[in-house]
């Protein structure tokens, strides 16, 4: 490539940049290139597909108590996020895992609640997987594939015509495989992100955020001290994560204080 055309590229980058960098709720800088319409139909799509290809629960209890809980954490969700009717499912999986996508999409495995033992611990899970909607992961991670991962063209093409070709790319950007069984991770500073608003917003909902690191003990003991070095993984340990969560707890027992209702899903 020409030098003056290498520049031309980089200048054209650096605008893309520089118009479409935000602020995410913690004050972190962002770049989303996607309008969150966009994202949100994406998140149906992939959620369309989820359902197609997982079995779903058919327990009434269980997913009474998973509606419940979500319906406490939702009233909570600011309505920029999403002003719609939120869809929460139950997925009959032994995966211990739950995830949130654009577009108001709840999705919930049966094998979390074996780990999360007390509506407050899955509603840890669920503040933590809606608090990456609310701060935009699945968008900023579409953003960056679509920069860093496929060059120019897409780039032309989600500043043109919205428009993403690659499936993989959209689905990995969401957090999932394009297998609709797995769960992705995030990067451990979304993760982090995640955790801070999702504390927050069960504390908010009327759910005892000190429930969330007793959750993070029993993820740890269920993995068998399997887990991988920090520095090896995409996720903060649940060491991490447990003293993360503490040094918020004092700001998160105030909105916990503070919270007019106090759910009771396991009546």
């Amino acid at each position: 490539m020409k030098f003056s055309a290498l520049k031309a590229l980089s200048f054209s980058l650096a605008s893309i940049a520089l118009v479409a960098c935000t602020t995410s709720p913690t004050g972190r800088n962002q770049l989303l290139l996607f309008p969150e319409s966009q994202l949100s139909e994406m998140g149906v799509q992939a959620f369309s597909g989820m359902k197609s290809n997982i079995k779903i629960s058919n327990k009434p209890v269980q997913n009474s108590y998973v509606q419940c809980i979500a319906d406490s954490i939702i009233k909570h969700v600011p309505t920029e996020v999403f002003d719609g009717q939120w869809e929460v499912v139950v997925f009959d999986d032994t995966q211990l895992n739950a995830f949130a996508l654009p577009g108001g999409k709840i999705g919930v495995y049966t094998g979390l609640l074996e780990v999360a033992t007390n509506q407050h611990q899955v509603a840890a899970v669920m503040g933590h997987e809606v608090g990456h909607v609310i701060a935009q992961h699945g968008n900023e991670r579409v953003s960056q594939n679509a920069l860093i991962g496929t060059g120019t063209q897409i780039v032309n093409q989600v500043l043109q015509a919205n428009e993403v070709q690659s499936s993989g790319l959209i689905m990995s950007g969401l957090g999932l495989t394009t297998q609709y069984a797995v769960a992705l991770p995030f990067s451990r500073t979304h993760e982090s992100e995640a955790d801070e608003i999702g504390v927050e917003l069960m504390a908010k909902a009327g759910f005892d955020p000190r429930e969330s690191v007793q959750l993070w003990k029993n993820m740890s003991k269920a993995s068998g001290g399997q887990s991988q070095p920090e520095f090896f993984s995409t996720h903060p340990s649940p060491q991490t994560r447990i003293e993360d969560l503490e040094s918020k707890m004092t700001s998160a027992m105030k909105y916990y204080n503070a919270a007019p209702e106090r759910p009771d899903c396991e009546a």
